[in-house]
């Protein structure tokens, strides 16, 4: 692997005397925390528009970052001929019509991940792209963390020899009760391109994904605000890529957090590496060589071990960088075509896991006697997704 490395403490901002003026699509907790708070941390973007469709939340957001003008039709904020960008943080099934109309009004496109629903969106939003001839970025953000970074270094640089294996975790507990979507689209997204971001393209994929109706079935308290919902609640994959190196990962909403950080952990010929990531906060990465079991806790800039600036912030000034120089930069930059990659992987699992066939296990005399065996009364079920035709 030859690629150039990106450094986030190293940023520049080309053409310093252009303003990016920007529209946001959106009004969820992830605009007021992510899109808008690190737009601002750019010199030269101005957000000067806002859509949503509550009045009095959008009303809020634009006192709050001092944006002068909000609509309830987004259709409206794209036909703006002043506006040179949009980004867009809303559902997940409504990325494909908004950033297409963006696109063919003739502005660059941020996009929320996953990029679609669908891989017929996915496949739509990239032919757009290609059209429209403007910069399109989709929102993978472990690109943007230091610690995988640092990680992808030192593969690169030959640390652990050569890699043949990559494993990935991350767990949640009850973040099932904010979410429109399960954890397959949310947070395995992101694995697949992390692992995609290390060693390219996926060669093939298989997986699995279930729902727990017994955990999260009935909502209570403050939290219980939308209606039920049966999203999955775990998913597992397993993959190749092209580079002969074969992953999996884990991911969960059903169990303890360890703090919302993911769990990656790479091994080599000559060793392994491991990094604890988090969106901004603390990162770290340990290395193992053997005949050693004991891991070694390797140097990370500072900007890796405290709250600022985030890989959030870094990210959204990233994209107006692209936007300034009129191209993203393809080494760190996730594309709608990688949007599409990762859609493509995720479409596998869900193929996969109504296709896998389940082995029966026969059960002893003896094991179904046992009047202290354990019992549950709910089997795991799989998600009723209607794949398209």
């Amino acid at each position: 692997m030859s690629r150039k490395i990106f450094t986030s403490a190293k940023e520049s901002f080309p053409g310093r005397n252009d303003v990016l003026r920007i529209g946001v699509i959106g009004t969820g907790a992830f605009a007021q925390q992510c899109h808008l708070p690190g737009l601002q941390t750019h010199p030269q973007a101005k957000v000067v528009a806002i859509a949503g469709r509550r009045q009095e939340r959008l009303q809020s957001l634009a006192a709050q970052f001092n944006i002068p003008t909000v609509y309830t039709d987004y259709h409206e904020l794209c036909a703006r001929t002043d506006l040179d960008a949009i980004t867009i943080v809303t559902a997940n099934s409504e990325h494909a019509a908004q950033a297409t109309a963006g696109l063919a009004s003739g502005k660059h496109v941020f996009c929320e991940k996953p990029l679609a629903t669908t891989v017929l969106q996915a496949q739509e939003m990239v032919r757009a792209a290609e059209l429209s001839g403007k910069v399109h970025q989709v929102a993978f953000t472990y690109r943007y963390l230091y610690g995988l970074q640092e990680l992808r270094r030192r593969i690169q640089r030959g640390d652990i020899g050569e890699p043949y294996h990559l494993r990935a975790q991350h767990n949640s507990w009850d973040g099932l009760l904010f979410k429109g979507d399960g954890v397959l689209h949310d947070v395995g997204s992101h694995l697949f391109d992390l692992a995609r971001f290390l060693f390219g393209p996926l060669q093939s994929v298989t997986g699995l994904y279930r729902h727990l109706p017994q955990i999260h079935h009935d909502r209570k308290g403050q939290r219980a605000k939308s209606p039920a919902q049966a999203t999955d609640d775990l998913a597992t994959a397993w993959f190749t890529h092209k580079c002969g190196v074969q992953g999996q990962w884990h991911v969960n909403r059903v169990a303890p957090s360890y703090g919302g950080k993911a769990h990656i952990e790479v091994i080599g010929r000559e060793g392994a590496l491991r990094a604890s990531l988090s969106r901004g906060s603390i990162d770290t990465l340990q290395m193992v060589r053997p005949p050693s079991s004991q891991w070694e806790e390797l140097p990370l800039p500072t900007e890796a071990r405290n709250e600022s600036p985030s890989a959030l912030a870094i990210m959204m000034r990233s994209f107006v960088n692209a936007c300034l120089r009129g191209k993203l930069d393809p080494d760190v930059d996730a594309s709608f075509h990688d949007g599409l990659a990762v859609q493509l992987a995720i479409d596998a699992v869900e193929t996969a896991s109504s296709r896998l066939p389940w082995i029966p296990v026969e059960t002893t005399d003896h094991q179904t006697r046992r009047k202290n065996s354990v019992f549950f009364p709910t089997a795991f079920q799989t998600v009723g997704r209607k794949r398209p035709s």
